[in-house]
C-alpha cells in the first residue's frame, strides 16, 4: 500500500488480538497501581532427573525494588513450595548432577553465601560466607557450579584488590574505572574489591580459594571430567579501559591455569560439551568492544578444549544470539535469538546442517531449560500476558503450567498491539509496534506517545508493555519504532547508526510517526507526546531540538551532551565503538558537540518533564541537570524529577506508579484534555 500524502510505503501488518466476552469487554484497562500486582519470571533450572523445576518469580508488591522469590515445582504431582523465605531469600538455584540437592545464594542465620537444600527446598544448610563487588561487570554468565560427582561446589566471591579504599577520608582514586553503575549511601565509588573462585567440599565445609590476583573471574563451569573449572577474566594490559573477556581454565588440585583463547575480541559464557571435548561461547570479531553496550551482534562458536579450531556456528543466523547450551548428545547448540521485535529458541546444527526454531511464538522466551527427555521447560511473555512458565514435550506441543498474573488479568482488559514496516525518508525500511487505545469509538481523535528503546542496540517488540497498557486504558496509544541501529534485525542494520548518533534513526521514528498517522487518520497530531529511557531519553531530547511536532516530552536518563557523559559515566569506551575512535582522537569532539541536545537547546518549544534516577552513573543526572538550567534559561516549561535511591532507570515500585502518574498528568496538562476527542 502506498501513502500518497506521505509517501510511506507499509506492509506486514499483524494485529495480536484474543477474542473475549462482554463481560471482558466491559471491565477496566490496566491501572498504574496494578503495577504492583503484577509478577515476572526469571531464572528457570529443570533437575537432572526431570522430577522438578525450579523458578524466580519477581514481585513488586513490597516496599522498595522487585524482589525475587525462588519456587520448586514437583512435574509429576504439580505440588509446589518455596526455597527460602523473605528473611532467607534465595537466588541462582542450581541443581546438584543427581537432581536430589539443589544449591543457592541465600541467607542462613546470620550468615549469607551458599547454601544447599533437599529437592522439595526442605532442610537448608549453609555452605560457605560470600561477598560481591559492585565493579561493572558486563555479560557474567553462572557464578555456582556443581562438581560431576556432586561432592563440591564451585562459586564466585570476592577479595580486597590493592588499591586504596576510594570510599575513605580522602577518597584516592587511581583507577581507570572508578565508579559502579549505581551508588547507594558512602559507596559512591568502586570498592575495588576482586572476585575469585573458590570451592567448597559439601562434606567437611571447609572452602578453598582456588585463584588469586587483581583480575575478576566469573563465569565458571566445572568440566565433565571435574580436573578443570572453566571461566572468563580480562588478562590485558589495560582491563580497566580495555573490555576484552577470554575464556581459561584452572586445574582443581593443582591450581594451574591455561589461558585457552587470546583473541582481539571478548567471548562470553563458555559451556563444556557433554564429553568434555569442545567448549561453545558466545563471541564477537571486532577488535573494540564496549563494556555497556555492542554494536556487533554476539553469535555462538565452538572450539576444541584446547582451543584450536575455532568456528562461528551461529553465523547462519543474521541477529543476535545468547548463551549457547549443548544438547543432550552434544550434536547441537541451543540459544536464543532476537529477531526483531520478538526472541526466539534455536538449536543450531555444531558439525553442519540448517537452524530450526524450536520456540518461535509471538513474543519474548525468557529463562529456559532442557529436560531429559528431550523437551523444555521456559518464561514466556506474549502480547497479552507478562509471565508464563511453559514446558514443551519432545514433539514440539507446548502448555503453560505456571501463569502468574491470570487472577489479575481476568478483570483487566488487555489493548491490542500490531506491527508494520514502513519505509524511512532514505528509503530504509524499518518496523514499529503500535498499542491501540482501549474503547475507541469512531468520529474521536484519540492522543498518541512515541516511546522509544533505550541501546541504541535494543528493541521493542509485541511482548506485554505495561506502561504502555496503562496508556491505552487512558485513551493513548502508543507508537514504538525499531529505529535503525536496533537489534534483530541483523547486523548491517545495526551498523546503521555508526558515526550518526542523533541522525537519521531520528528520522527514522519521525518517519515511524508519519507511517502511525497515515495509517490511522484517527489519531490527533495536535496531541503526541515523546518519552525514552537511557538512548530514547537522548533520543527524545534530540527530537525536540528538531521539531515542534510534539506537545509534552518526557527523556528519563537521557544524554543531552555527549562530551560530558562519556567522561562522567562509569564506562569510557561506548562512544568510542559508536563513532570508531576515542573522543580526544581528531575532530570527534567538535562531532560529539554537534550531535548533542544540549547545543540546539535554544530550539526547544516543547514543555519538558525530565526525570532521572539520583545516583545514576550509567547515565550520570548532570545529564538532566545541564538540560534543565538551559531550558529555563530559554523559557521552556521544563520540570525535573529526581528518584532517590535509583540508579539507571526507575525500579523501586512507588517510584514506577508515581512515574507513570506523572507522565500521564504532564501529557494531560499540554494535550489539553487526555483520551478521546471529537473529530
Amino acid at each position: 500500500m502506498r501513502f500518497i500524502a506521505r509517501s510511506v510505503a507499509v506492509a506486514a501488518v499483524m494485529v495480536a488480538t484474543t477474542g473475549v466476552s462482554l463481560t471482558a469487554q466491559q471491565a477496566a484497562g490496566l491501572a498504574s497501581t496494578d503495577i504492583s500486582a503484577l509478577r515476572g519470571l526469571g531464572d528457570v533450572q529443570v533437575s537432572p532427573d526431570g522430577r522438578h523445576v525450579a523458578y524466580a518469580v519477581t514481585r513488586r508488591d513490597t516496599p522498595g525494588r522487585p524482589r525475587s522469590e525462588t519456587w520448586i515445582r514437583d512435574l509429576a504431582t504439580q505440588a509446589e513450595s518455596r526455597l527460602g523465605t523473605d528473611a532467607t531469600g534465595a537466588s541462582s538455584p542450581r541443581w546438584s548432577p543427581d537432581g536430589r540437592a539443589i544449591a543457592f545464594f541465600g541467607r542462613v542465620g546470620d550468615s549469607s553465601g551458599v547454601a544447599i537444600a533437599n529437592a522439595d527446598g526442605s532442610d537448608i544448610r549453609f555452605i560457605a560466607s560470600v561477598k560481591g563487588t559492585n565493579h561493572v561487570l558486563p555479560s557474567v554468565g553462572e557464578r555456582l557450579s556443581w562438581s560431576p560427582d556432586g561432592h563440591r561446589l564451585a562459586f564466585i566471591s570476592s577479595t580486597p584488590g590493592p588499591e586504596s579504599d576510594a570510599n575513605g577520608d580522602p577518597m584516592v582514586i587511581t583507577r581507570y574505572s572508578y565508579k559502579p553503575t549505581a551508588s547507594e549511601g558512602l559507596t559512591r565509588f568502586n570498592d575495588n574489591r576482586r572476585l575469585h573462585i573458590f570451592v567448597a567440599d559439601l562434606t567437611t565445609k571447609h572452602v578453598t580459594q582456588l585463584t588469586t590476583g587483581n583480575h575478576y573471574e566469573h563465569s565458571i563451569e566445572w568440566s565433565p571430567s571435574g580436573a578443570e573449572i572453566m571461566f572468563v577474566s580480562n588478562h590485558g594490559a589495560d582491563p580497566d579501559r580495555v573490555f576484552n573477556y577470554d575464556v581459561f581454565a584452572v586445574n582443581v588440585a593443582s591450581g594451574a591455569q591455561r589461558q585457552i583463547t587470546k583473541t582481539a575480541s571478548p567471548e562470553y559464557q563458555p559451556v563444556w560439551s557433554p564429553d568434555g571435548r569442545r567448549i561453545a561461547y558466545l563471541g564477537t570479531k571486532r577488535s573494540l568492544t564496549s563494556s555497556e553496550t555492542t554494536m556487533e551482534d554476539t553469535h555462538v562458536w565452538v572450539m576444541n578444549a584446547d582451543g584450536s579450531n575455532r568456528r562461528e556456528v551461529g553465523i547462519s543466523v543474521d541477529n543476535r544470539q545468547r548463551a549457547p547450551r549443548w544438547s543432550r548428545d552434544g550434536t547441537s547448540l541451543y540459544t536464543v535469538v532476537q529477531v526483531h521485535g520478538d526472541s526466539k529458541l534455536y538449536r543450531i546444527p555444531v558439525d553442519g546442517g540448517s537452524p530450526h526454531v524450536v520456540v518461535g511464538d509471538e513474543g519474548q522466551i525468557g529463562s529456559w531449560s532442557l529436560m531429559s527427555d528431550g523437551g523444555l521447560i521456559y518464561a514466556f511473555a506474549s502480547p497479552t500476558e507478562p509471565a508464563m512458565l511453559r514446558e514443551m514435550n519432545a514433539s514440539g506441543v507446548a502448555h503453560d503450567i505456571v501463569r502468574l498474573n491470570t487472577a489479575l488479568l481476568a478483570k483487566r482488559r488487555v489493548a491490542p498491539v500490531e506491527h508494520f514496516t514502513f519505509r524511512s525518508r532514505d528509503g530504509l525500511q524499518v518496523e514499529a509496534y503500535f498499542t491501540v487505545p482501549l474503547d475507541r469509538t469512531a468520529n474521536s481523535k484519540y492522543p498518541m506517545i512515541v516511546q522509544i528503546h533505550g541501546g541504541p542496540h535494543g528493541a521493542q517488540g509485541s511482548a506485554f508493555n505495561d506502561k504502555a497498557q496503562v496508556y491505552a486504558a487512558h485513551g493513548m496509544a502508543s507508537l514504538m519504532v525499531n529505529y535503525r541501529g536496533s537489534t534483530g534485525y541483523g547486523q548491517k542494520f545495526a551498523d546503521a547508526i555508526f558515526k550518526d548518533q542523533d541522525g537519521r534513526e531520528a528520522e527514522d521514528v519521525m518517519a515511524g510517526v508519519d507511517a502511525a498517522l497515515a495509517r490511522h487518520p484517527w489519531l490527533d497530531s495536535t496531541r503526541m507526546g515523546v518519552e525514552g529511557t537511557s538512548y530514547g531519553g537522548q533520543l527524545a531530547d534530540w527530537l525536540v531540538t528538531r521539531t515542534n511536532r510534539f506537545a509534552a516530552a518526557i527523556p528519563t536518563a537521557g544524554i543531552a551532551n555527549l562530551i560530558s557523559f562519556n567522561y562522567m559515566s562509569y564506562y569510557h569506551d561506548y562512544l568510542a565503538v559508536e563513532f570508531g575512535a576515542y573522543p580526544h582522537v581528531g575532530a570527534l569532539m567538535d562531532t560529539l558537540w554537534k550531535r548533542s541536545a544540549l547545543r540546539y537547546v535554544s530550539r526547544v518549544k516543547t514543555p519538558v518533564m525530565l526525570v532521572h534516577g539520583e545516583n545514576d552513573n550509567d547515565v550520570p543526572i548532570a545529564e538532566a541537570e545541564q538540560f534543565y538550567i538551559a531550558l529555563k534559561d530559554v523559557g521552556v516549561p521544563v520540570v525535573m524529577i529526581r528518584y532517590p535511591r535509583e540508579g539507571h532507570g526507575v525500579r523501586e515500585t512507588k517510584h514506577v506508579i508515581d512515574f507513570i502518574d506523572r507522565s500521564i498528568a504532564w501529557y494531560n496538562r499540554w494535550f489539553s484534555h487526555s483520551g478521546p476527542r471529537e473529530g
